[in-house]
């Protein structure tokens, strides 16, 4: 009896009808991961954008980083945009630089974790590009606390 439940198991995966469903759900998932990460870029990019606007000095040490993230954001799909102008907003009460630059180091990390963590669900293509990003993710945030 088990072995038939096995057998039928099996045979499921065989059929071709199942490779359509499977196939659109795999569709599905790539999009969505596509879509949460161009999303997490942006978000990122946004970071990237306050804190040159509130620190302007910081311009050569984060705008390579800054456009690094706007191509990882565009790589997911997501619209170029061009550098913001580095102009302080009047209402934000800016951290210290120090402070800026750590907590970009850490959204880096967080996101580089998250998008680790999503490997185990995209295509393989996909799968490369997020270890891709994840990783220079990595190297973003080691060279953020580096002085």
């Amino acid at each position: 009896m088990t072995g038939a439940a096995l057998l039928t198991g099996c045979s499921d995966a065989e059929d071709p009808a199942s490779d359509g469903a499977r196939g659109a759900r795999s569709a599905s998932a790539t999009q969505r991961i596509k879509a949460r990460a161009a999303r997490d870029s942006g978000d990122l990019l946004d970071r990237y954008e306050a804190a040159l606007a509130a620190h302007p000095a910081l311009a050569a040490r984060l705008g390579p980083l800054r456009d690094e993230v706007a191509r990882h954001a565009k790589s997911f799909g997501a619209p170029a945009r061009p550098a913001a102008p580095a102009s302080p907003s009047p209402s934000a009460s800016p951290a210290s630089e120090k402070d800026t630059v750590s907590a970009l180091a850490k959204a880096e990390r967080d996101l580089a974790d998250r998008r680790a963590a999503a490997l185990v669900e995209a295509p393989a293509e996909l799968a490369r590009l997020l270890a891709s990003v994840a990783a220079a993710g990595a190297g973003h945030a080691y060279l953020l606390t580096k002085d």
